[in-house]
């Protein structure tokens, strides 16, 4: 393994937001499929944590992946088991989606 200390980046939801506007982000919400059902974050590809995979989530094409939680614990977690399989998915939203609905972020319902 290349590193062995994998760091996971805090990111705000305005960067998130400004990231995904510009493209430089892909957003991977690990929520469960119930949670998502209920509401979710606008273009998000979803890959629940309790079946997570990280080979499942699709090619970036150049872009970041930022994973994201309901609260930002689990978008560490699978960010951090992404990293341990050789993929380079270093950053999460943090605060989740409690802190995109904080800063007046949109979501679908």
């Amino acid at each position: 393994m290349a590193d062995q200390n994998p760091q996971v980046q805090d990111l705000t939801s305005q960067e998130v937001a400004e990231g995904l506007q510009e493209g430089r982000f892909m957003l991977v919400d690990v929520r469960e499929p119930n949670e998502t059902a209920v509401e979710r974050f606008p273009d998000a590809v979803i890959v629940p944590l309790s079946t997570f995979d990280p080979a499942a989530i699709p090619d970036p094409a150049g872009r970041d992946v930022v994973f994201a939680c309901r609260s930002g614990r689990r978008s560490v977690t699978a960010s951090l088991a992404a990293q341990e399989q050789g993929f380079p998915y270093g950053s999460h939203l943090a605060g989740g989606l409690l802190a995109w609905k904080a800063a007046g972020l949109p979501t679908e319902t």
